[in-house]
């Protein structure tokens, strides 16, 4: 696989000015846009998410299906909760699919509650499952880190929240004793529009397989990761929006997220805006980004100042000096937890959805994401960016190569660990 390993001399370098990122202000989220004749609604904090959620929980006729790596039973989800039993008690489908390590965190009594009003209940991989298969390391290791809800034939919602409430550092996070990946500032969307229908085939699939039934391949295209439109990458003056979903996992039945991130950094032109909790790029990712900034393409990588799984932050700085100097710009957001997933390629197309840019979620999770072609909804995501950036403290090359040797040996180390993070 790549590393960052390449001759960087004749890498252009990006002009030295953050004019117009530090003054950014806090753009105005949640914030509701038509793309693609789809209604979407973008969140970067669980409140306003969860209030969203509720309401349209309480309005479901007919289905609510839910797929998430984290149902945590603190306040926010606790009324979640209460409102899918009050739904399944009305004759409503409601299910409810979660990851058994990710959800390790949660008592037992809290999903057990909800299979006693008549939720069905599901989950993945869960420890007696692995006593039961003959691949236990492969079953423990492989998580289901999705998250995806289906309500009724119209709405949706994906992206990188799990179901556990808003807090604002990983020191509280740690006091308060509660699981990784909890609440910070992440993205997720509320879809509502036709194509809501594929969010609820992916969730059949992932239900399905979950309960050990055989799932039939995608199409050729799909596991390629192929746009389904000619010209998917024309110019950027181009107008047509176009939303294309995935589910990303091992194996000859899915699509996989580094096919789909390096498709899209290999047809980058101008810009790529990365904004990842975990950023530990490997293989075609890796190689498409050493070269697009060959090309001259300006990247900018934001990351958390302070991560709640700290090998991989040690992993990420092991990378630090080789990508600053191919010209790379990498941020570390202060003050919060950055738990986003997203892309921004040439302001055209985004990449949002429960993936990060670490071999775990390219190659060995079972993920969901989505490609949306729209300057509208990529402005949207980059002001998010910018305002992170504002947020942040820039690395430089001179403060990475002050790395003391010692520290310098335990970030390869942790690197050399990449694929086991």
């Amino acid at each position: 696989m790549t590393t960052m390993e390449t001759t960087h001399s004749d890498v252009p370098l990006l002009p030295d000015s953050d004019a117009g990122l530090l003054a950014a202000t806090p753009p105005e989220i949640p914030q509701t846009l038509t793309v693609a004749d789809h209604l979407l609604t973008v969140f970067v904090e669980s409140g306003p998410l969860f209030e969203s959620l509720l309401a349209d929980i309480r309005n479901a006729k007919r289905r609510i299906w839910i797929e998430v790596y984290i149902f945590y039973n603190d306040a926010g989800p606790t009324r979640i909760a209460e409102a899918l039993k009050e739904k399944a008690r009305e004759g409503v489908d409601v299910r409810v699919l979660y990851d058994a390590l990710g959800s390790v965190s949660t008592p037992a009594t809290f999903f057990s509650s909800l299979s006693a009003a008549g939720v069905k209940v599901h989950a993945y991989h869960s420890f007696w499952e692995v006593v039961r298969r003959v691949n236990p390391f492969t079953m423990l290791n492989r998580r289901n880190h999705r998250k995806l809800i289906v309500i009724d034939e119209a709405i949706g919602y994906f992206g990188g929240m799990n179901l556990i409430d808003n807090v604002e550092t990983v020191r509280e996070q740690k006091a308060e004793y509660r699981p990784t990946s909890s609440g910070w500032r992440d993205v997720h969307l509320r879809i509502e529009g036709p194509q809501q229908s594929d969010l609820a085939e992916s969730y059949i699939r992932s239900w399905a397989r979950a309960h050990g039934e055989k799932i039939c391949k995608r199409p050729r295209a799909y596991r390629r990761a192929t746009f389904h439109h000619k010209g998917a990458f024309p110019s950027a003056a181009a107008q047509e929006e176009s939303i294309h979903f995935f589910d990303s996992g091992p194996g000859n039945r899915y699509s996989h997220a580094g096919r789909i991130f390096s498709s899209l950094i290999r047809h980058a032109r101008d810009s790529i805006t990365i904004s990842m909790a975990y950023f530990l790029p490997v293989g075609s990712v890796a190689r498409a980004l050493l070269r697009a900034r060959r090309h001259g393409v300006r990247i900018r990588i934001i990351v958390p100042g302070k991560s709640d799984v700290k090998l991989v932050q040690r992993a990420a700085n092991y990378l630090y000096n080789k990508l600053l100097k191919r010209g790379f710009r990498i941020y570390e957001r202060q003050h919060r937890m950055l738990h986003s997933k997203a892309m921004v390629v040439d302001g055209l197309h985004s990449v949002v959805g429960s993936c990060n840019l670490d071999p775990r979620s390219l190659y060995t999770n079972l993920e969901f994401l989505a490609v949306i072609r729209s300057h509208a909804f990529a402005d949207v995501i980059q002001k998010i960016c910018r305002y992170e950036i504002s947020e942040s403290e820039r690395i430089t090359l001179a403060e990475t190569e002050k790395t003391p040797r010692f520290q310098r040996f335990i970030n390869y180390l942790a690197w050399s660990l990449r694929w086991w993070l």
